[in-house]
């Protein structure tokens, strides 16, 4: 019976052990502007930050995805808000992007950042080290 519970005890802290994974850094690319694109990327996020705490996200958008994070326009408003306010969940929108569809920050949903160039901030997450996902349908 010792035997049968030691050999329990130790397979229970083995599969422990397995299941804790290193933590991940991976950026996802959105320029669709397609609603359904935009549902799908705030759905792998979410599910990914959940099953990966220690782990950390970034969302950068550009081009078509321009109406993801307007306050009149997004599909995925609350959602977006609710997890930019993670500390290990970024949203940014190409600052590019923003001038050619003449907005500025006002009209921004809350948490998201801007940044000078949307393709040159996923080649520097990928230089150092961060995972790439193609949102697309």
């Amino acid at each position: 019976m010792k035997l049968l519970i030691r050999i329990c005890c130790v397979l229970l802290l083995t599969s422990m052990g397995f299941a804790q994974e290193n933590p991940v850094k991976i950026v996802f690319d959105v320029t669709s502007n397609n609603t359904k694109v935009h549902e799908s990327a705030i759905r792998h996020v979410k599910a990914m930050s959940n099953a990966y705490p220690d782990s950390k996200f970034e969302v950068v958008m550009y081009s078509g995805a321009m109406d993801m994070v307007l306050k009149d326009k997004s599909t995925v408003g609350d959602d977006l808000e609710m997890l930019a306010k993670m500390d290990n969940i970024d949203f940014v929108i190409c600052e590019g992007t923003m001038k050619r569809h003449d907005v500025d920050s006002t009209q921004l949903l809350s948490g998201v950042k801007s940044v000078p160039d949307g393709i040159l901030e996923i080649i520097q997450k990928q230089k150092e080290g961060w995972g790439y996902i193609k949102e697309s349908q």
